[in-house]
């Protein structure tokens, strides 16, 4: 079990941050001693119901308690009051606190370009390719690629077979909706079945393939259709995690307000809220087509960087450095339309 400390990148500043990880000393407890001494109750508090009472226990017990200071609760957690699109005041309890609203269209800008993909969540950020010729290969590494899509979706598997994807693990202070990364048709939308696995670093070493393992909610978009971000078919796939409750399909194409479940045949607009993790931290996972998708330059070089004490990178003996992202800005281009720098 990796215990040591987990370090990443700052974009905006470039500098090297450490991070302080929620309920690591659970994590490290429940992920070596427990699931190899008893792995039945192991098997027992990954589940909906283990995960729900643990929730209850971190999350749950103080939710409803209301906040004499939800200023003072936001300054632990590093949140920015002035970003929230409700009065501060009226997230009193926690929970409010976790699914809170900001102000997107002000405080997270879009590029301009419609071809740039943009990152759908806050979050930190690793990149790869199911390329085995690729310098970015590390297939199976974070999930089994046909347990991911599920075995049953022959048609995805051959389409997103040798493409690249992109892993978004949000942590329990950040904003929790997700975004629409791309702009297109939806082709598919389906929820697979499964655990609750913790997104922790040191989970994620220890257990491998957690993101394929645990339950989640996948959505195909075609985006090669008029108007659409034109990088070719893109699977957005939104995974739970250990004490986190669920995920509220919500998207919308003005603020947050009518929001819908994305449905198949719905045309979704690039950075629009689309889902909400309540409470807790999870993970986004985007797949792209080979060939159609080219990563921003500063992502590629910060994961190789040395000199960062990864978790990732201790555990799978390569570098793998995240890259701590805000949610619409750009994470690369479709090939073709590369563009300078990054929003």
């Amino acid at each position: 079990m990796h215990t040591m400390m987990h370090q990443y990148i700052d974009r905006h500043t470039g500098k090297i941050v450490n991070e302080r990880l929620f309920g690591d000393r659970l994590v490290n407890f429940l992920y070596s001693e427990v699931r190899e001494s008893a792995p039945k109750v192991f098997r027992t508090l990954t589940s909906a119901w283990g995960s729900s009472l643990l929730g209850y226990l971190n999350f749950d017990s103080v939710l409803g308690t209301r906040l004499k200071s939800p200023r003072e609760i936001m300054t632990r957690w590093g949140v920015n009051p002035d970003e929230c699109l409700d009065p501060v005041e009226q997230l009193d309890t926690p929970e409010k606190v976790f699914t809170r609203k900001i102000r997107y269209w002000d405080t997270r800008p879009m590029p301009s370009d419609p071809s740039v993909v943009i990152s759908p969540a806050d979050s930190r950020v690793l990149v790869g390719s199911f390329r085995d010729n690729s310098l970015l290969f590390i297939k199976n590494k974070f999930f089994d690629f046909s347990e991911l899509l599920g075995v049953h979706k022959s048609d995805w598997l051959k389409i997103f077979n040798h493409g690249d994807f992109a892993i978004f693990r949000l942590t329990p202070d950040k904003y929790h909706y997700n975004h629409t990364p791309v702009a297109g048709r939806v082709a598919d939308m389906y929820e697979l079945d499964g655990e609750y696995h913790s997104c922790n670093p040191a989970a994620v070493v220890s257990l491998v393939t957690p993101y394929s393992k645990n339950r989640r909610e996948v959505t195909v978009i075609d985006t090669d259709v008029p108007g659409g971000t034109q990088v070719g078919l893109v699977a957005m796939i939104e995974v739970v995690a250990l004490m986190v409750g669920d995920i509220e399909q919500c998207y919308s194409s003005d603020g947050y307000n009518y929001p819908v479940p994305a449905r198949t045949g719905l045309f979704v607009e690039r950075g629009q809220p689309k889902s909400v993790f309540k409470p807790g931290s999870s993970t986004v996972v985007l797949l792209f087509q080979e060939g159609r998708m080219m990563f921003d330059q500063d992502l590629l070089d910060n994961q190789m960087a040395l000199g960062v004490q990864s978790r990732f990178s201790a555990g799978f003996g390569k570098p793998l450095v995240e890259t701590e992202v805000m949610v619409r800005s750009g994470i690369g281009a479709a090939l073709g339309r590369l563009r300078m720098g990054h929003a």
